[in-house]
């Protein structure tokens, strides 16, 4: 017999450009961990509302996002891909949690307080919004989600409010743990190598996006902060060798070794910046040619979708429905009526 594959879910927001960190801090690891796990794939177009948006672009967003998750190696066939919205049980689902969390707890998340400093408007839905991220992972029983350390929080509170609700109701949910990848590239601003390279990032042209023509990609290394030393060293905690580290770290990743291994290689920062570049684009040049190949069929891309909302909405349904019955909710009869 064999043994059943533990789920594991990841999301993404469908605003910003994914950038080269995006792909090797997540979206390569999740192409691999299809593999070893049942995977989950959530787009999760609600968690946009909590800020100001452009409806047309967060429609535009959404399938840019799905096809760009099918051009990395995620398998319509093996993993589940599934847009937020499609799937009603999340905002169902998150009202429990709502119920469950405490205003104690979702007053204690770092993000809302970061994302609300200095505003003069703060959307109820950005302090609550963690109430849904819990809705999102409890809805598919899920044993794993993949986190860096600034998301552990919001994990945790899913365990919190699971814990809460079984003890209360009745054991319904499963406690999700988070899965910490053993190495995580974390690739800095090329620009400005003490930030980290971000979709949100005002200033682009220390980023590399993941749909960058080639000569944009080699204009933005060539460019890339180096230092003073001009000996290609890889030093881990001297901030003014952050922008050489940065470079090194990207190769390293892209090639499976290690930074001081690649380091030994070269002499050149110049030499440096040109491997680096010809690495990048080795790995994000076929991607961008998936990319616009499945944008361009959007009937394909609606079919893997559907695929992808049916099997969630089969998954997301039966937790539900124990999930309101736990709480007391009267059963929906359906009856026959009269003409």
């Amino acid at each position: 017999m064999t043994a059943k594959l533990e789920r594991v879910l990841s999301g993404v927001q469908p605003t910003g450009q994914p950038t080269l960190g995006n792909y090797l801090g997540a979206f390569r690891q999740w192409r691999a961990q299809q593999q070893q796990y049942e995977s989950v794939f959530l787009i999760v177009d609600q968690h946009a509302l909590t800020v100001e948006h452009q409806p047309a672009s967060l429609r535009e967003g959404t399938l840019q996002m799905a096809a760009l998750l099918f051009a990395v190696g995620i398998d319509p066939q093996r993993s589940t891909v599934v847009i937020q919205s499609h799937v009603p049980g999340h905002s169902q689902l998150a009202w429990l949690m709502e119920c469950t969390a405490t205003y104690g707890e979702l007053s204690r998340m770092i993000q809302f307080k970061d994302k609300s400093k200095g505003s003069a408007m703060v959307r109820a839905g950005l302090f609550t919004y963690p109430a849904l991220m819990a809705a999102d992972i409890l809805l598919y029983q899920t044993d794993l989600v993949p986190v860096g350390e600034d998301q552990i929080q919001h994990i945790e509170l899913a365990r919190t409010v699971a814990t809460r609700f079984n003890h209360a109701y009745g054991e319904v949910f499963t406690l999700p743990r988070s899965l910490i990848p053993a190495v995580a590239a974390r690739v800095m601003d090329l620009g400005h190598p003490e930030m980290k390279m971000s979709k949100s990032s005002a200033d682009g042209q220390g980023n590399i996006y993941l749909l960058d023509s080639d000569d944009q990609i080699r204009r933005k290394i060539a460019k890339a902060k180096t230092d003073l030393f001009n000996e290609v060293q890889y030093v881990e905690d001297n901030p003014e060798r952050a922008g050489v580290r940065n470079l090194l770290e990207i190769l390293a990743a892209l090639t499976d070794r290690e930074p001081k291994e690649v380091a030994a290689d070269f002499h050149r920062y110049g030499d440096l910046k040109e491997a680096t570049a010809t690495a990048v684009i080795e790995q994000l040049s076929p991607i961008r040619e998936r990319y616009q190949y499945y944008l361009a069929d959007q009937a394909q891309l609606e079919s893997w979708l559907a695929v992808g909302r049916e099997r969630a909405t089969r998954l997301a349904a039966s937790t539900l429905e124990r999930a309101y019955d736990a709480v007391g909710f009267l059963p929906i009869k359906e009856v026959t009526l009269a003409d």
